[in-house]
């Protein structure tokens, strides 16, 4: 079970980051040139989403039963851990749960927002967020 939960988080992170940078800059390029809103538009922050919250669920099926999530910090305690499992055990589950919680929170407000440049600016602002977040603790050792 945890070579398939790996290899489907592992490779699940290119769709997730592909369509991520997709939807980013679709919102910040529609918002900057005042385009109107469409269900393109609606579809690829949903899809968005989708993907982006398989990928967290994946995640933490996978910290629970990887030797590199929550079992290193049951046999090693938080001052024990290395800079790479602390990595792979602490900062990329804390900061991903953050991401997705931004990107849901973007979507939540674009919904709410009724003319397109509200919509476009909350989509841009909270998956910018995403993105940053989640490209700043990808373990790109373990990646690349």
């Amino acid at each position: 079970m945890y070579s398939t939960i790996k290899f489907l988080h592992s490779y699940w992170a290119y769709l997730v980051l592909i369509i991520l940078i997709l939807a980013t800059f679709n919102a910040l390029m529609k918002f900057f040139s005042d385009k109107e809103f469409s269900a393109k538009d609606f579809r690829i922050s949903l899809f968005t989403l989708i993907v982006t919250h398989i990928q967290l669920l994946l995640g933490l099926i996978l910290y629970f039963v990887s030797p590199n999530g929550l079992q290193t910090i049951r046999m090693n305690g938080m001052g024990g851990l290395n800079s790479l499992s602390r990595l792979m055990a602490v900062e990329h589950p804390f900061v991903a749960i953050l991401a997705v919680t931004f990107i849901t929170i973007g979507y939540s407000k674009h919904k709410k927002k009724l003319t397109s440049k509200p919509k476009f600016k909350s989509l841009a602002i909270f998956y910018s967020l995403g993105l940053i977040l989640i490209l700043s603790r990808i373990p790109w050792s373990n990646w690349l």
